[in-house]
């Protein structure tokens, strides 16, 4: 099936061999141009960290045992309980621009992805830093350690560029077997549009003409990792690998032994799993006595009022996803078994986190569109096997809907997209030879995907330099490097007077201390700016803005800083931008309300119930 669809594909268009001879100019005049004059600080006799960044693909901040859930992830929580979690550290709101922050350092509207290219708009298009790409006016993390002496090594989901010049190979990983990009099938190259209906793939810096034999993402990702690994052991040189997995964005495709492994776990519905998570988080130290979760969303019905087989569905898909999540940490579990065998993972860093907050919204139904149009048809006939007994399989294409996402972001307010806390706040563990703090502690500073850079380089003894060789300014990192805090001599990389900004789709937000502003479009937002204190309201419940004004209007004039910083240019338009007509109006989600469908069949005292008295009336 994968090679006719490869075979159909090239027999539309010639543009694998297009890519294949433009790729073998253009890449070795990027690598040229692009060397970074970095500088290793570390003695060349000590043995340097291995780096292992692990990237979950929407994973949520509960998905994970060691944050609340569960679902069985005793890999991931293995790696917690020898590191450290951190329950304060954000992403951006989507997938490519908090890829390109981790492997640059530098802000989204600087590094390329000021918006995610399937959403430029008119106003965007052609301005510096929003290329759609990873731009070549940063420098990336992989370059920088494998000018200083690193192998770098990635696999899994790219979604920075696709032209040989922006491919990892070109951006610094010297071998690769990459899904360029944002998302498509785990079986084939099956894609989401009619515009583009063939996923692309790379390998060691060529495009792949069809996927290998018995082909499944996040096993296959994991099995070319290892033998890149295995290729060069006995060096002596470190490694870098960024593992940027597929799972669990849909579609959830599985094997067919992992997709009902939590069947009737989720029959209860999402409000029960949700406060379920909730308290393990708190138990865990997670989060605080007291804490309160998010509205349920407003067009999310109360499980409670379902149908049994409609809620037997709806969580179906759920285990599906649960079903996914499991997966991804058994090939992560597969990796670090292969790192002990090879006597490597005692020197070995590794960061495990998701990009941004779990996807609500049905990606399938939106790229489909209305029927009778292109797109719709593409859904049709790509991927047709819906009924739920085929969710999984080939040509399948199954989400979990806003319900669960809220499950997955547990306790927070929404999800991906959105600048609130269930779009940006994800959940984050380091463990090493770099941690200096008690073996499966917590944190709660305040910590950003930009650290990333600073961390890894300072721990590998690289000086991120001010200039390429060509003599190009390069921007300054905008993360803080972890390194005293993980070594125990700090309790956050940031002060009271640092703060952190976004901006995506228009939706934009402000972090200080534990102050925070945002601003939404309606109906998630009010179309102006709230003010929440996320020490007291992590799920912000609770608009500040009409009882703080002085601190409104100070976390404005940050937010003003930020765009004169960062050359914010807001959208013309928005992805959200009719969101407010097409979703009920906004309603306050109160529990029990209305009692008409809540309130039980009375029952009357046993000792008052009677039969009816005989009929004295006269026959008729």
């Amino acid at each position: 099936m994968m090679r006719k669809m490869a075979a159909r594909g090239l027999g539309r268009s010639t543009r694998f061999g297009f890519w294949l001879r433009a790729g073998l100019s253009a890449l070795g005049f990027m690598l040229g141009a692009l060397a970074l004059p970095s500088t290793v600080t570390a003695a060349d006799n000590s043995r340097r960290p291995n780096i292992v960044v692990i990237l979950g693909d929407d994973l949520g901040y509960a998905d994970l045992g060691a944050f609340g859930s569960e679902i069985r992830t005793p890999n991931m929580d293995s790696l917690a309980k020898q590191g450290v979690r951190f329950t304060n550290f954000y992403t951006n709101p989507t997938c490519s621009p908090t890829r390109a922050t981790l492997l640059s350092g530098v802000d989204t509207h600087r590094n390329g992805l000021g918006n995610m290219d399937e959403w430029t708009a008119p106003n965007q298009r052609g301005a510096v830093g929003y290329e759609g790409h990873l731009n070549e006016r940063v420098a990336t993390l992989p370059q920088l350690l494998k000018d200083a002496g690193y192998h770098t090594y990635m696999v899994g989901k790219w979604h920075l560029g696709k032209s040989p010049d922006q491919i990892p190979r070109a951006r610094g990983f010297e071998r690769d077997f990459s899904l360029l990009d944002g998302a498509g099938s785990y079986w084939d190259m099956t894609n989401m549009t009619s515009a583009s209906p063939l996923s692309v793939f790379t390998e060691d810096g060529r495009y792949l003409k069809e996927l290998p034999k018995d082909y499944y993402a996040t096993q296959t990702y994991t099995d070319k990792l290892i033998r890149f690994i295995d290729d060069h052991r006995g060096d002596g040189k470190p490694f870098f690998a960024y593992v940027a997995h597929q799972a669990p964005h849909d579609p959830f495709h599985l094997p067919a032994d992992w997709r009902n492994r939590y069947a009737g776990v989720y029959e209860k519905g999402w409000d029960a799993v949700r406060k379920a998570r909730l308290n393990r988080q708190i138990e865990l130290g997670i989060m605080p006595a007291g804490t309160k979760l998010a509205e349920r969303m407003w067009f999310v019905p109360d499980p409670i009022v379902l149908a049994p087989e409609k809620r037997a569905l709806l969580a179906k898909k759920m285990e599906l996803y649960a079903g996914m999540v499991e997966n991804l940490d058994h090939h992560v579990g597969r990796l670090v078994d292969h790192l002990k065998k090879i006597g490597e993972y005692d020197n070995t860093i590794f960061i495990v986190f998701g990009d941004n907050g779990a996807e609500g919204t049905d990606l399938a139904e939106s790229i489909a569109g209305t029927p009778g149009t292109r797109d719709a048809l593409h859904f049709a006939t790509k991927w047709p096997n819906n009924k739920p007994e085929n969710w999984g399989d080939p040509g399948s294409y199954v989400g979990y809907g806003p319900m669960w996402a809220q499950v997955s972001m547990t306790p927070f307010s929404q999800y991906k997209g959105w600048v609130a806390e269930g779009g940006i706040r994800n959940a984050l563990v380091v463990s090493g030879p770099i941690i200096r703090r008690p073996a499966g502690s917590i944190n709660h500073g305040v910590m950003h995907v930009a650290d990333i850079m600073p961390t890894l380089l300072e721990a590998a003894g690289v000086t991120y330099p001010a200039k390429t060789t060509a003599g190009q300014q390069l921007p300054p990192l905008m993360g803080k490097s972890w390194g005293p805090m993980l070594a125990g001599r700090a309790e956050s990389p940031r002060t009271a007077q640092d703060y952190l900004g976004w901006e995506i789709f228009g939706n934009r937000a402000v972090r200080q201390g534990d102050w925070k502003i945002r601003w939404q479009y309606k109906p998630f937002g009010k179309g102006d700016w709230e003010l929440f204190n996320l020490a007291n309201d992590p799920a912000e419940r609770s608009n500040l803005a009409t009882e703080y004004p002085e601190k409104l209007g100070h976390m404005k004039a940050l937010w003003v800083d930020y765009v004169k910083a960062n050359n914010v240019i807001l959208p013309s338009r928005s992805p959200f931008e009719t969101l407010e007509f097409k979703l009920p109006p906004r309603v306050p989600d109160d529990e029990g309300y209305p009692p008409l469908i809540y309130k039980q069949q009375f029952e009357p005292p046993k000792d008052m119930w009677a039969d009816p008295e005989p009929n004295q009336g006269h026959s008729r």
